[in-house]
């Protein structure tokens, strides 16, 4: 496995772009079931989850093939299979976003309830709740959910949950939407871009629908959906990612990719943590110079902070002047990142779904253990800012949701390489005592 080793204390100066959006890009390439003619994706990003999606379609009877370029060709050559098995599903819950095209297109879907990232409950009960109304039969047996249905048909489905509305519900219940006989509406429907992008793949299918980006989505139903060629959007939530790791380092970045209506969340935090911000027509420069001011931050559904953005934000108010609040009210439990933070010096104390940060003068470097992929990326922006070295292991969780992140940090100025791991996962019992205390 490997790791970064991150040498602090670099200020970041030039400009990077974003690739195409990971959470775009994989119910775009689910729905690609929906097509009765070959489908070509652009700007598809190449990372672990990615290709984990590749494989699954592929034991579902789509070919799938990537050029140099980055577009993606999908073709269904076998349209029996029908089975998602858990050995994949159980990789990330993206996956499971093939139930809803699966039952609409072929007519039975067996796929494993989902894994992912660990980052709290997230029941998949409006999927099929939502799948049920549409006309699906559905059970659930030996952890995987079984449904069937000669026909869909289109119904009325309120898709709130507790935390907000369901991302990967509203895309399996509008994709299987577009199969069904009838108009089917969705309310309390998520308005995240990506959902935006999937709907316009489903359009250019030849779907009709109406109200993407509000709360309230309709759709009529078609027989039969032909194939297309589709743009998949910026990466958000990378592009975020990289402004804040300019403005938690110092120094002047522009990120190309970087579309100012959908991070108006993050931006307002940046400015109010005192960093200048330029918003052009796809790019977002920074300039980042001083000590950041304290923020408030708290995730919540769409146009709020993402939450896959809130562990980054940590991580900048883990350097900021005074006392920050970060919470997360889409994942009250998404907090890992706390205690690897904390062996980098940060201060931070946790009352349920808030945490209250203490800025400090300078973190110090060390090394840590991702959880998650959010994690992973927080632990390599608050190394940005720490004096010595840090070593970031468990990459893999890295690797799902980032294309070669080091390499764009590194052309900004980062002080940060890969390599092999060779001592393994952190455990005093793996190297000398003595050794531990040469680190000190």
């Amino acid at each position: 496995m490997d790791v970064l080793r991150i040498t602090g204390g670099a200020e970041l100066r030039g400009e990077v772009r974003a690739s195409g959006s990971k959470n775009a890009a994989l119910p775009i390439m689910a729905a690609s079931i929906l097509a009765g003619e070959p489908v070509l994706l652009e700007r598809v990003p190449k990372l672990v989850d990615v290709d984990t999606l590749a494989l699954l379609l592929g034991h579902l009877g789509v070919e799938v093939k990537r050029n140099a370029a980055g577009t993606v060709r999908l073709e269904t050559v076998d349209p029996a299979p029908t089975l998602a098995d858990y050995e994949l599903v159980r990789r990330m819950r993206a996956s499971f976003c093939v139930l809803g095209p699966l039952v609409a297109r072929r007519g039975r879907a067996v796929v494993s309830l989902p894994g992912g990232c660990n980052i709290g409950t997230r029941p998949v009960d409006l999927h099929l709740a939502g799948l049920t109304a549409l006309g699906a039969e559905i059970r659930i047996e030996r952890g995987y959910v079984i449904a069937t249905a000669r026909g869909l048909r289109g119904a009325t489905i309120d898709l709130a949950g507790p935390h907000g509305p369901t991302v990967t519900g509203t895309a399996n219940v509008m994709s299987a939407a577009t199969l069904a006989r009838g108009r089917t509406t969705i309310t309390s429907a998520a308005k995240e871009p990506e959902i935006v992008d999937l709907g316009q793949f489903l359009i250019a299918l030849g779907a009709e629908i109406h109200g993407l980006g509000s709360d309230t989505i309709e759709i009529v139903g078609r027989e039969w959906l032909g194939g297309a060629t589709h743009r998949v959007i910026d990466d958000r939530i990378e592009a975020a990612t990289l402004l804040l790791a300019g403005a938690i380092a110092g120094g002047e970045v522009r990120v190309g990719g970087a579309v100012a209506g959908h991070l108006a969340a993050v931006l307002e935090v940046l400015v109010a943590a005192g960093v200048d911000v330029e918003c052009d027509v796809d790019e977002v420069s920074l300039r980042s110079c001083g000590r950041l001011q304290p923020i408030w931050a708290i995730a919540g559904p769409y146009p709020a902070i993402p939450s896959d953005v809130q562990a980054q934000l940590m991580a900048m108010a883990a350097i900021a002047g005074g006392r920050s609040v970060v919470g997360d009210n889409v994942f009250p439990n998404r907090f890992q990142h706390i205690d690897e933070l904390r062996r980098l010096g940060a201060r931070i104390e946790r009352r349920g779904a808030e945490c209250t940060v203490d800025g400090v003068g300078r973190l110090s470097g060390a090394t840590v253990e991702a959880s998650d992929l959010r994690a992973s990326a927080a632990l390599v922006l608050a190394a940005l800012a720490a004096e010595g070295e840090t070593t970031v292991r468990r990459l893999h969780h890295l690797d799902r949701g980032y294309e070669r992140l080091e390499l764009k940090l590194a052309h900004l100025g980062a002080h940060i390489r890969r390599q092999r791991d060779v001592a393994g996962p952190r455990s005093v019992g793996k190297r000398s005592h003595a050794a531990v205390e040469r680190e000190w």
